[in-house]
C-alpha cells in the first residue's frame, strides 16, 4: 500500500493529508491551511492596494474569493489581464469574461504584476514539508467541485445532468473515484491533472460524503438500512441517500441559500421522495434525483459533515470520522481510492 497526498480543495480551505498505511490514521500529518483561491484573492487585493494592474495566467481553477477580487480591482478603475486559459476561472464563455472588462491576451503587460491561477500548489507544499523533513507522495488524490464546461447553458442545470447520469448508470460510488479517466467536462480536475501528471479525482461532495463512512456509527448504520448522508459546505450542500455503496437519491443546493429550516423542510422531502428537481432549481438551487427504489428504504438516520454542519445539528447526527471532521474529504479520498482498487474491504 503507497502513501497518498489526499488534498481537499474548498472555497475557503484546502484540508490536507499524508496518508501513510503504516499508522493509525490519527497519526497521520494533517494541515489545513487557506484555498488557493483565498491566497490569490489576497494577492490580488494587495496588488489593487499598490495601484498595480495585474496579468492572470496559469491553469482554469475555481472562482469564488479570487473572482470577488477581480471584480473590485477593475471597480477600482485598475486593469486586469488574463490569458485564455486562466480567464475560464470566471466563465466557461470568454465572450462574457470579456463583458466584465477583463483583457483577454498571451503576453504579459510590462508593467502589470503577474499572479498564477492553479487550485494545487505542491511546490510550495513541498518546500514547506521539507522544513519538519517530510516529503510530499507522489500518488496524488484530489477533490474539486467541478460544475462542468457549459459555456451556453446553465452550470447548475449542466452540473447536476452529471448527478442524474451517475444515477442512471447505476450510482455506485466508486464510479465517482476517477483515477484513469476524468469526465472531459470537468475541465478543473482535468487543469490539475494535466498539472501534476497523475492522480485520482472526486468531486468535493462525494469525497466528503465518502468521509463521512470512515465515521463507525455512520458505517454501521449505513451497512444495516442505508443512510442519508449530508455535506454542509461552505458554498455547496449536497446530500445522498445511500446504501452499501450503492446511492438511490441526490440533493445539491447553494448553503448560502439555505436556513436550518429550510435544509431540514428539503431533507424531509428528499427522504420521502417527494422531492422535485423542479423545485430545488426553481429556489436557485442545483437540483434532485431520486430512484424509484429508494422508496423502499426508511432513510430514518441522517449523518452530516461539512464546514457548516451545525445548521444540521438539530436533525443529524454529527459525523466525526477518526475524530476529525475537517478532514471528512480527505478520508473520503483515500477510502475511495482504496476500494477502487481492491485494498480495503
Amino acid at each position: 500500500m503507497e502513501h497518498i497526498l489526499a488534498i481537499d480543495v474548498g472555497s475557503g480551505t484546502q484540508d490536507i493529508l499524508i496518508y501513510d498505511p503504516s499508522k493509525e490514521m490519527e497519526n497521520n500529518v494533517k494541515l489545513i491551511l487557506p484555498s488557493q483561491t483565498q491566497i490569490i484573492s489576497r494577492e490580488i487585493n494587495e496588488a489593487a492596494a499598490d495601484g498595480k494592474d495585474i496579468f492572470l495566467h496559469g491553469k482554469v481553477m475555481g472562482g469564488g474569493a479570487s473572482t470577488k477580487a477581480v471584480k473590485e480591482h477593475l471597480h477600482k478603475g485598475l486593469k486586469v489581464y488574463s490569458t485564455k486559459e486562466a480567464a475560464y476561472t470566471f466563465k466557461d464563455n470568454l465572450d462574457r469574461v470579456k463583458e466584465q472588462g477583463i483583457i483577454i491576451t498571451e503576453d504579459p503587460p510590462k508593467d502589470a504584476l503577474p499572479i498564477e491561477l492553479k487550485d494545487v500548489d505542491t511546490e510550495n507544499l513541498s518546500k514547506a514539508l521539507a522544513h519538519f523533513g517530510l516529503d510530499v507522495p507522489a500518488n496524488y488524490a484530489i477533490a474539486l467541485q467541478d460544475h462542468g464546461y457549459s459555456p451556453d447553458e446553465s452550470n447548475r442545470r449542466f452540473r447536476f445532468r452529471h448527478w442524474e447520469k451517475f444515477l442512471d448508470d447505476g450510482g455506485d460510488i466508486l464510479n465517482l473515484v476517477y483515477e484513469n479517466e476524468i469526465p472531459d467536462y470537468f475541465t478543473r480536475m482535468l487543469a490539475v491533472k494535466n498539472y501534476l501528471g497523475q492522480g485520482a479525482f472526486m468531486d468535493t461532495g462525494s469525497a466528503a460524503i465518502l468521509g463521512a463512512l470512515e465515521d463507525e456509527k455512520v458505517e454501521k448504520k449505513y451497512n444495516e438500512r442505508g443512510c442519508l448522508l449530508v455535506n454542509v459546505g461552505n458554498q455547496h450542500t449536497i446530500a445522498f441517500l445511500i446504501h452499501r455503496g450503492k446511492v438511490y437519491g441526490v440533493f445539491e443546493h447553494h448553503t448560502g441559500a439555505l436556513s436550518a429550516e429550510t435544509l431540514y423542510g428539503y431533507l424531509e422531502k428528499f427522504k420521502k421522495a417527494e422531492l422535485t428537481n423542479e423545485q430545488v432549481f426553481d429556489e436557485k438551487g442545483h437540483g434532485c434525483k431520486i430512484l424509484e427504489e429508494a422508496k423502499e428504504f426508511s432513510w430514518d438516520f441522517t449523518a452530516v459533515t461539512g464546514p457548516k454542519r451545525n445548521m444540521a445539528a438539530d436533525f443529524g447526527y454529527l459525523a466525526v470520522p477518526h475524530g476529525d471532521m475537517m478532514l471528512s474529504g480527505c478520508y473520503g479520498l483515500v477510502r475511495g481510492v482504496l476500494l477502487a482498487r481492491g485494498e480495503k474491504k
